[in-house]
């Protein structure tokens, strides 16, 4: 793929998959960025999947004919060109920065909430970058996916806000995970996994889960147990209690 919204050399050649990127183009970006969030638009997964702007293990990929009917509407709004060749296509405007970013990334922050309103996301990907910036994308309950780029910092502020808040509760070993998910107020669940790419294939690697739950108004943090992966357990207090810390460390580690 190839986004030449700009006119300019590419700055390498692509391997075969990937997306090949103008010269300059995620140096201004970032710079950009470090004004404030640069909106990319809304989309849906078929759209999103038919230009490879979205790492394939977090969501089921689209039908066939789902996918050639994206194809037909990126077409028709100019976002989606036919390259030099039969083989390449040219992903053009905010579409194309959005591939462009999600490809550099190695890393994802994917959380899912319950409890939500009407007009509310109810998923959020992180994909941070190396320069301090993140690709946020805000997915609602119609699968259209809200994408923008903005700075780390206000990215984790965006997310802390969104999650479960409340004083923190009392930390208990001897927990009740299930029971205190089911009367929960509101919760979530926090997944960062690292990943590798060969073209536009993504394949998971190491990740790691944090719960948080409000339950009578105080907020519960779990973690897996060590010894027994599909247990919860209230996390360890460690150095960090805030969520946005905890959050800050995990995309860190």
């Amino acid at each position: 793929m190839n986004d030449d919204q700009r006119g300019t050399p590419s700055a390498a050649q692509p391997g075969p998959g990937e997306a090949s990127v103008p010269q300059g183009l995620v140096t201004a970006v970032v710079d950009l960025v470090n004004t404030g969030p640069v909106l990319l638009g809304a989309y849906t997964i078929a759209e999103l999947t038919a230009v490879d702007a979205i790492v394939d293990f977090l969501e089921a990929r689209p039908s066939d004919d789902e996918l050639a009917e994206a194809v037909r509407s990126l077409a028709a709004r100019e976002l989606l060109l036919a390259g030099s060749s039969g083989e390449e296509v040219q992903v053009r405007g905010d579409l194309g920065i959005a591939v462009a970013f999600q490809q550099r990334a190695r890393k994802v922050l994917d959380a899912r909430t319950t409890g939500t309103a009407p007009g509310e996301p109810w998923r959020i990907l992180l994909l941070p970058q190396p320069e301090k910036i993140c690709l946020m994308v805000r997915i609602d309950a119609l699968g259209v996916h809200q994408i923008g780029l903005y700075k780390l910092d206000e990215a984790l502020r965006t997310l802390t806000e969104w999650l479960p808040r409340g004083p923190s509760a009392d930390t208990d070993p001897s927990i009740d995970a299930d029971a205190l998910l089911t009367g929960s107020e509101r919760s979530a669940l926090v997944t960062v996994t690292e990943y590798t790419a060969v073209g536009s294939a993504e394949t998971a690697g190491a990740s790691t889960d944090l719960v948080l739950a409000r339950n009578e108004g105080r907020l519960h943090v779990l973690s897996r147990d060590p010894s027994r992966r599909e247990r919860l357990v209230a996390a360890p207090e460690g150095d960090r209690d805030g969520v946005r810390d905890r959050l800050a460390d995990l995309l860190a580690a």
